[in-house]
């Protein structure tokens, strides 16, 4: 009922389930003045600026979102749609997130390490991507939706749940968000230079810098040395001559 005077209050939970709603609410993340700027703040477990004057927590925030459009009509990548998804749940249940994923899955599918939630301010579980787990855990996660469900003898959520994910949602509502396809044969690529590869690199490294966000930036393929149609695997840093023309155009932006 919190959430009836916002765009949430006329959708449905399948609708949510399926990221349909149709929402005033920008994910863009290039965008310094996205909507998911104003969401992280309101989501921050650290203290509030002084001034601060918006949302705090993300029940808060979810109460402020507007509807643009039509629910159902289109998908629309937002992650606010689980948080409303996990704030459904634990209504239901009358449980946090956390201690309901704890009851239902994590203590039963014989994991070996505790699981972690990101909460904000007011100790709410973040339902959009929160969830911190060991390697091997989360590789017991992959087993029981590989099963339908059953791990290690019992039947933790039913067959129909993986089924009905497995069978995807509306191709329709899909086409209709406007994301594009890559061109196959890693045609993306094509007619991209080796100087190019290792400029773009370089960029990626001041903007991590710059940004006070990235504390870590991870460079794969470094000496892969498959050399095939594949340009991530044609364009490992280490040439085949040994070469390494990203190893000079990172050192020149790191000194």
């Amino acid at each position: 009922p919190e959430l009836k005077n916002s765009a949430f209050g006329s959708a449905t939970v399948r609708q949510v389930m399926d990221m349909t709603t149709a929402l005033d609410y920008s994910e863009n993340y290039s965008d310094p003045k996205a909507d998911i700027w104003v969401y992280s703040k309101a989501a921050s477990p650290l203290p509030k600026p002084k001034g601060y004057k918006g949302p705090n927590g993300y029940f808060e925030y979810l109460q402020t979102v507007k509807q643009n459009g039509v629910h159902g009509d289109a998908f629309g990548y937002r992650t606010i749609n689980t948080d409303v998804l996990g704030w459904i749940i634990s209504r239901v249940t009358g449980k946090d997130l956390a201690h309901l994923l704890s009851q239902r899955i994590w203590s039963r599918m014989g994991a070996e390490q505790d699981g972690y939630m990101t909460v904000d301010a007011l100790g709410t579980p973040f339902a959009g991507g929160g969830l911190s787990a060991s390697m091997r855990d989360l590789g017991r996660l992959g087993l029981l939706m590989l099963d339908g469900g059953q791990i290690n003898g019992q039947q933790l959520f039913p067959k129909e749940v993986v089924t009905n994910i497995r069978a995807g949602g509306d191709k329709k509502a899909f086409a209709k968000a406007g994301y594009g396809t890559l061109p196959g044969g890693f045609a993306w690529a094509a007619e991209t230079s080796i100087a190019e590869q290792a400029t773009w690199l370089a960029e990626a490294a001041v903007q991590a810098a710059s940004s006070g966000r990235v504390r870590l930036m991870i460079v794969f393929n470094v000496d892969f040395q498959v050399w095939t149609s594949d340009p991530q695997a044609g364009y490992a840093i280490i040439r085949a001559d040994g070469s390494c023309p990203a190893c000079t155009a990172l050192a020149g932006v790191l000194q």
